[in-house]
Formats: structure tokens, sequence, C-alpha cells
């Protein structure tokens, strides 16, 4: 899996999301059950991972939202 977000964001993960699924892809949220650990306070970033073969489509998908600056570097 390749990741394409990192946030503290919740409504851009949210968003991420909610595009990511509306298109059909397969992705997945890292480190969601880290809030346990940290209390809750959103220290540790969420990361959006998807699969290898997706990751130009899903990249094409968030820069048409407007999101391009929230993508990490490629791998």
């Amino acid at each position: 899996m390749k990741e394409l977000i990192r946030t503290n964001n919740p409504a851009l993960l949210s968003y991420v999301e909610a595009l990511l699924k509306d298109a059909g892809f397969s992705y997945f949220i890292a480190d969601q059950n880290i809030s346990i650990v940290e209390g809750s306070i959103g220290a540790f970033p969420r990361r959006v991972l998807i699969a290898e073969d997706e990751e130009d489509a899903a990249r094409r998908l968030l820069s048409d939202a407007e999101l391009a600056r929230e993508l990490r570097p490629r791998k």
C-alpha cells in the first residue's frame, strides 16, 4: 500500500475518505486506533493508504478535489 495523505485534521480525513469511498477505491486508514493510547488529543496523524495499483488514479481524484498540497511525496 502507498501513503497518500498524513493528517491530524479529522475534517480533511473524513472528506478524503468520502471521496475515495464514492469513487470505489480500496483504502485503509492507518493509526486510527492509536487515539486510545494518546487519549484522543490528536497528537498522532492518521495515514490514508491506497492500493499500489490505484495510487495514480487516487492522486488524480484528490488533486481534482483541490487537495494536491495535502498529498505525500511518492516513494
